[in-house]
This record gives structure tokens, C-alpha cells and sequence, in this order.
């Protein structure tokens, strides 16, 4: 095996990076933007890989004795995503002088009031 072809086997494949990239693509992210996608998306790949080696190994070493042991571990390293709410507010804090929101916050920022009930 050559330097060139050898792949980590935690590293996705290239498809998967192709897809990655067109789903930027599709969200009209730029540069910058679709480099971070590219890479967030390829970490939780990975790290999703590992989790489910680390369960399977659990349970071929018959060390997942007690049976709320994996699901407790898969809930424990893969803690929910904060809401639309969490996610808006969270820009809205973070801005600075001048700040421009990309596209892609002034989607979330979109989507979260969206989410508010009418009152009349």
C-alpha cells in the first residue's frame, strides 16, 4: 500500500465529502462556509464511526452486561442538538459592531421567529 492510497479508516469517504460539498452547495454557502460544513459534517462522521466501534466492541467483549449500558452510552456522547430557539438567540449574543449575518443565520434567525405563535 502506497503512501497516496492508504486512508484512514476513520476518514470518510470520498463520496461522502462529494455530498458534503454539494449540500454547501445547495445552502449557497461560500468559501469559508462550505469549508466549515465540509469539516463539521466529516467530524461527526468520524466521531459517529468511533461511537459505534466503541459499542460494538462493548458488546463483543460482553462488557454491555447491563442493558441500558450502550443506549446510555450513545445518549451520553450524542447529547441533542440545541433548538431552532437556542440556535437564533445564540447568534443574536455572539454579534458584534457591524455584524452582517450570513444567509445561513438569517435562515436560522428566520425559522426560529417563524417557530413564535401569533398573538392578536
Amino acid at each position: 500500500m502506497t503512501q497516496e492510497s492508504y486512508r484512514h479508516p476513520i476518514a470518510p469517504p470520498p463520496w461522502r465529502v462529494q455530498e458534503w460539498g454539494e449540500e454547501a452547495a445547495r445552502r449557497q454557502y461560500t468559501g469559508s462556509e462550505t469549508d466549515q460544513h465540509i469539516a463539521a459534517e466529516a467530524a461527526q462522521w468520524g466521531a459517529d464511526v468511533e461511537l459505534k466501534a466503541c459499542c460494538d466492541w462493548l458488546h463483543w467483549q460482553n462488557l454491555a452486561t447491563h442493558q441500558d449500558l450502550i443506549p446510555s452510552l450513545r445518549a451520553a456522547r450524542r447529547p441533542k442538538p440545541p433548538s431552532l430557539k437556542e440556535q437564533a438567540l445564540a447568534l443574536v449574543e455572539q454579534h458584534e459592531d457591524g455584524w452582517r449575518p450570513s444567509p445561513k443565520d438569517w435562515d436560522t434567525i428566520r425559522r426560529a421567529l417563524e417557530q413564535l405563535p401569533d398573538n392578536e
